[in-house]
């Protein structure tokens, strides 16, 4: 794991698939949100600045 997120809270995505599949996670930090992979979070996560993630947001919500 990226021992630069070892320590973020963690959680599931609301739009994340009951199933277990196609999940996404989400830490928010001080400075940006990170975003990884549920079923292999030992792949590096991303970090989006906040001002990015919450324009994201209001476009996915667009949808």
């Amino acid at each position: 794991m990226n021992s630069g997120t070892a320590e973020l809270a963690w959680f599931k995505s609301s739009y994340s698939g009951s199933e277990g599949d196609s999940c996404v996670e989400v830490a928010v930090a001080e400075q940006a949100v990170h975003v990884r992979d549920s079923k292999d979070v030992t792949r590096p996560a991303f970090a989006v600045g906040r001002e990015g993630w919450g324009r994201f947001v209001r476009f996915a919500s667009e949808c």
